[in-house]
């Protein structure tokens, strides 16, 4: 059913991406643990009355395990610290019919900010399924956010595609992160 997508699949897909985007976009203060900023994780979901029953991430390449503490996004997670890297989770799921989940791995890095304040770079580099995303659910600003994310890609990706000379794997990078 991705390929034609009915609505609910395509809505529940888009507002797990707008709260993956959001929390992505975050600029937040030092000293701010996961769990204070998980809701931004959420809240698409929330306003329709939709939530998910699972952590919104966890560490990365702490100690090799699998969900790694103390990093991640429950309310006993440790204050997040440039050089940290969490995946951000967020998924929905309706019994019988179908799960989304849309998982990326970030960095914590330091925002361009006059004081210390800190935000993600998101370094997974895959580009989301085009079929599922309903465009009018989302906001100019989120909007802005896929096409830098895409430009990225590009610039990253792309390069790399053409030196391994894997031209049809380029055309499909290229077709799936236009704006």
């Amino acid at each position: 059913h991705l390929a034609h997508p009915r609505h609910a699949p395509q809505e529940a897909y888009t507002r797990v991406l707008m709260g993956n985007i959001d929390l992505s976009r975050l600029v937040f203060p030092s000293d701010t643990a996961g769990g204070t900023v998980e809701s931004f994780a959420r809240r698409a979901l929330w306003d329709v009355g939709l939530n998910y029953g699972h952590g919104t991430g966890h560490g990365i390449g702490n100690f090799l395990s699998v969900h790694e503490w103390p990093v991640g996004f429950q309310s006993n997670n440790v204050p997040l610290e440039a050089g940290m890297f969490t995946s951000i989770e967020p998924g929905y799921y309706r019994d019988g019919e179908f799960g989304i989940r849309i998982e990326d791995i970030a960095l914590v890095v330091e925002a361009q900010t006059e004081k210390p304040f800190l935000t993600f770079e998101v370094v997974s580099l895959v580009p989301y399924d085009r079929n599922l995303i309903d465009l009018s659910l989302l906001s100019p600003e989120q909007i802005r956010y896929l096409n830098s994310y895409y430009e990225k890609i590009r610039a990253r990706v792309g390069p790399e595609l053409r030196r391994q000379q894997l031209q049809e794997e380029y055309e499909w990078l290229q077709e799936s992160t236009r704006p």
